[in-house]
């Protein structure tokens, strides 16, 4: 079967932050670029992660320097290797590779507890025993300053001892923290005494028991950047107030001085990528799991059928800005639909069907058309396709009460089977409820190829499938998550009510032959109804598809302006 053909990146237009790395080159602060694409592994990445994924990926390529991939894996409660790996293959299947820059921040343990040691040597950090409940009371407020700890003027002995043996785990969790030592009453509620070490008796899944104490993300990742050379640390606007934190630690502790700028991060329509909400999808049964095709993350999408090469369109169109604003999602469809355009073969598959019979077509004979793969690549081929007297037609091509404008199927009416013939309905079948079972259909044998050797014209032109030929296929028809376009705006409503009810129609149709037996992750286009892709749960003989995106439905468009 004709694989899809791969198109060639554009180049990548100009943005903030390439301007902020073409100043650095050019000032000679920097000879050389280093990113780093930093997740949590604790779940699945999701579209908001792939923008991020293809700037620190991106600048890294087009700049001759290095991205890193870097676990910040500091919380052994919610992390496990499992997401490790999909995080590796995500990375990959966007068209990504951090080659031999693969790091943990659980490598640099020692390393921070060192650091740490220094801070509290250099009375910039102390041991708080306040419980987690008192430390919020103490932090105060937007508008209110913060109050000190009674345990902030701990003694530097007394501090190096407490966090000794915190690291020996003589303490339960909760008894102590370390926490940085700044300003209670700073502007920035961030600033304010931070902790930078907690403990946690729990065993992760890189180090196993080795440590009791774990460091905080914030205290973390600036230091990392910083023992990996790190120039240009990106990341999304929620944490443009930590950056004086990121800032002050590097200063304090004297070390080299990764530089933080932040973006807007990835807000689109229809679509919820807080990670705690997407847990409450899978773990609550709305969707079948993080590879669901209803889901934002990479896996999900991967599984719809979009392809890397339209995210990574769908990115650079997008841009990078500085402020927050939303992405309808219409792009994001819109992009795979000309990627899948340029590249997916045109098959036939009938996924509502609809019998038809064509009583004056020889019972038994058996004929085989010619198919282009591609109506505009002759280089994907073509492929033979059977022909006889009982077909299936998609039962939206035909109208018992047809409008003016109808240009399908209907009783009376002449209409083009594709690179076939003409047929006319005859007859109207239906069942003891009044539905349409069967059409009996003529054709003229004069039309063989779809056009007729008179000069008489038909506006329709149909797909169709050998009934004898055909292969059955579960298809499922993937819609959009949410039925509104803010799923989180509705503060009287919760999320989950706003899940839309037609998310996933699953119906039973038929492909032609050559579908049978396509691998899973297949794409190609059913002709005339939209984009699938064949989907892991098929079978030899047995395939299932998915509906990776429809096409533009200009009858739709009809019927909405006469109502």
């Amino acid at each position: 079967m004709t694989q899809p053909i791969e198109t060639a990146p554009a180049p990548a237009p100009k943005n903030f932050i390439r301007e902020i790395i073409d100043e650095d080159l050019r000032s000679g602060k920097h000879t050389t670029i280093v990113t780093r694409f930093p997740p949590e592994p604790n779940g699945y990445l999701h579209l908001g992660h792939a923008k991020s994924i293809c700037l620190n990926f991106g600048l890294a390529r087009d700049y001759g320097g290095s991205c890193h991939l870097r676990f910040d894996d500091t919380n052994p409660l919610k992390e496990e290797e499992e997401y490790v790996e999909s995080i590796k293959a995500d990375v990959r299947w966007l068209g990504f590779d951090w080659g031999e820059h693969l790091y943990y921040a659980s490598n640099y343990f020692e390393q921070l507890y060192e650091h740490a040691v220094k801070l509290i040597k250099l009375d910039k950090a102390y041991v708080d025993s306040l419980s987690a409940e008192e430390i919020r009371e103490h932090r105060g407020t937007l508008t209110q300053p913060g109050r000190n700890s009674p345990y902030r003027e701990r003694g530097i002995e007394e501090n190096l001892d407490l966090f000794a043996r915190m690291r020996a785990g003589e303490f339960p969790d909760g008894a102590h923290v370390l926490r940085a030592k700044i300003d209670m009453k700073s502007a920035n509620v961030v600033m304010r005494d931070p902790t930078l070490w907690r403990i946690r008796h729990a065993e992760h899944h890189r180090t196993g028991n080795k440590w009791c104490i774990y460091p905080m993300y914030d205290y973390t990742h600036c230091i990392s950047d910083s023992i990996e050379g790190v120039t240009h640390s990106l990341c999304t606007l929620e944490f443009e107030n930590n950056r004086e934190l990121y800032d002050w630690v590097l200063d304090t502790l004297g070390l080299f001085h990764s530089r933080q700028y932040e973006f807007a991060r990835l807000n689109m329509t229809y679509v919820v990528v807080s990670k705690r909400k997407l847990i409450q999808l899978v773990k609550e049964g709305y969707v079948r799991g993080w590879d669901d095709p209803r889901m934002p993350t990479l896996t999900g999408i991967r599984r719809r059928g979009y392809t890397p090469e339209s995210i990574r369109m769908f990115i650079e169109r997008i841009g990078l800005a500085r402020s927050e604003n939303v992405v309808e999602i219409e792009q994001l469809e819109a992009c795979v639909r000309e990627h899948l355009n340029d590249t997916a073969p045109r098959m036939m598959g009938v996924v509502k069907p609809l019998k038809v019979t064509i009583e004056n077509y020889p019972e038994g004979q058996v004929e085989w058309f010619e198919f282009q793969n591609h109506p505009e690549k002759p280089e994907m081929g073509t492929r033979q396709v059977p022909f006889s007297r009982t077909l299936y037609i998609e039962r939206d091509d035909f109208k018992e009460d047809a409008h003016r404008k109808w240009f399908r199927l209907a009783p009376g009416k002449e209409v083009r089977l594709r690179y076939a013939y003409y047929v006319t309905c005859k007859e109207v079948v239906k069942d003891a409820s009044g539905e349409i079972t069967e059409l009996i259909c003529t054709y003229d044998p004069q039309t063989r190829g779809g056009w007729s050797q008179d000069g008489r014209k038909v506006k329709g032109t149909l797909h169709w499938l050998s009934a004898a030929h055909a292969v059955p296929a579960e298809v499922r028809l993937y819609d959009r998550l949410f039925s509104v376009p803010n799923p989180l705006a509705d503060k009287d409503k919760e999320f989950l009510e706003l899940i839309n009810p037609n998310a996933l129609e699953i119906v039973h149709g038929f492909v032609e032959p050559a579908l049978g037996q396509a691998e899973p992750g297949y794409r190609c286009q059913f002709e005339r109804i939209g984009y699938f892709c064949c989907d892991p749960d098929s079978r030899p003989g047995k395939p299932v598809y998915n509906r990776t995106v429809g096409l533009k439905d200009t009858w739709a468009k009809i019927e909405k302006k006469d109502e």
